[in-house]
């Protein structure tokens, strides 16, 4: 039957005209009980896996102590993009390199062990993109890749309003509906990871951006106080309430120190820190963990998903990286990334709205403590990146001296 307006997804395909067909898969009352057991069964394990993690973690003295989470050890404790930038630096490419050179890791760094787009269990990539990290010039590229390629991509409809999580029987709808798309095609949307395995459905190819976690707080605070988008925002709610001029000139600095806006508050224990700002929820999932802000065990639940379940977790701010490691480790989409993005960069640099980076001290030290685990994964993601690049250029990285 067709997928009706009052349905919770109401998936569409690229001009948001013609929704597709699904049907629903009927189990047994006995059944969905088990696999909810199982599901519970298993964040516990992976609950009280990281809690032991955590408590060996802080037990180390070495700086750059390898982490179980690492694919090949790497780690990090660094937690500001603004402190990189050294040439000793493992927050960098270069620094990456060097780290693996210098403990011997790099002899043994082959993109297999990189690669977990094998896994996968039918052509279909899943892209629960995250906001404010460009997400919306990847699902262009995407588009246009498709036709080049031969593939379709598949959106949902813009929803005015969503839960920060879903329950396992939400997310079983949702994932049987993404089964009836298409093959080989991508889907986008919102959404945080979901495990389809636990649902016994195919396992899909699972990519995302992030961005630098403080940039991305900031630029979302612009963001929903530009003209253009607030407009778009009243026309997909017209309940929405329109705030005064003072409202949406303050500068950011100012609405942090007074704390006069919940979109100014990081605090774990408000509430409103359940919203789109940060990423760790998106890739930690939906279990109840994952709501929590500025959370280790979030954390590494998002960094265990990231190492084990993603195949490529790119960024715009590393764009000749990203596509680079997007053509080697998913080639059958993202074949001809590269030239495809640089014959029409125009095209693929969209909703960006200028703003100042400029941080007060005291605004910085409050974000950098905020966000602090936020940043934790995101040097995760980019080491992991960087090892990725790494493994399908060393011949290169080793022939020329850096």
């Amino acid at each position: 039957m067709s997928l009706g307006a009052d349905r919770s997804y109401k998936m569409k395909l690229r001009d948001v005209e013609n929704a597709f067909k699904y049907r629903r898969i009927p189990y047994p009352k006995r059944s969905v009980e088990l696999i909810a057991l199982l599901a519970i069964s298993c964040t516990f394990f992976l609950f009280m896996h990281t809690n032991k993690l955590n408590s060996r973690l802080k037990e180390m003295e070495v700086k750059l102590q390898p982490s179980e989470f690492s694919a090949l050890g790497l780690t990090s404790n660094h937690v500001s993009g603004h402190d990189a930038g050294k040439h000793d630096d493992i927050n960098t490419l270069h620094g990456t390199y060097q780290y693996l050179k210098s403990t011997g890791q790099l002899v043994d760094l082959v993109p297999v062990r990189l690669n977990n787009t094998p896994k996968a269990e039918r052509e279909f990539v899943f892209f629960n993109r995250i906001e404010k990290t460009g997400s919306q010039s990847m699902t262009r590229l995407i588009n246009q890749l498709g036709l080049l390629n031969g593939y379709e991509t598949f959106r949902n409809v813009i929803q005015p309003k969503r839960a920060m999580t879903e329950n396992f029987e939400e997310q079983r709808e949702f994932v049987h509906q993404l089964t009836e798309l298409s093959e080989p095609s991508v889907y986008v949307e919102h959404a945080n990871w979901v495990n389809f395995t636990v649902h016994d459905m195919p396992r899909p190819i699972y990519i995302n951006l992030v961005r630098h976690p403080i940039e991305k707080v900031i630029s979302a605070y612009y963001y929903l106080r530009h003209p253009k988008i607030v407009g778009q925002s009243v026309r997909r709610n017209p309940n929405k309430i329109v705030q005064d001029k003072t409202y949406y000139d303050m500068k950011f600095n100012d609405c942090v120190k007074q704390r006069i806006s919940p979109h100014c508050v990081f605090d774990a224990h408000n509430r409103f820190n359940g919203d789109w700002r940060r990423f760790a929820l998106k890739l930690c999932g939906n279990a109840q963990i994952c709501e929590q802000l500025n959370s280790e065990a979030t954390m590494q639940m998002a960094k265990m998903h990231v190492e084990r379940e993603y195949s490529v977790v790119g960024t715009w701010e590393e764009t000749n990286i990203t596509l680079a490691v997007l053509e080697a480790y998913i080639p059958r989409f993202f074949a001809g990334a590269t030239k495809v993005y640089y014959s029409q960069t125009k095209k693929f640099t969209v909703n960006t709205t200028p703003h100042d980076n400029s941080l007060d001290e005291e605004v910085e030290r409050y974000l950098k403590d905020s966000f602090k685990f936020e940043l934790e994964l995101y040097q995760f993601i980019m080491q992991r990146l960087y090892m990725q690049y790494i493994a399908i250029n060393k011949n290169q990285f080793m022939d020329t001296p850096i």
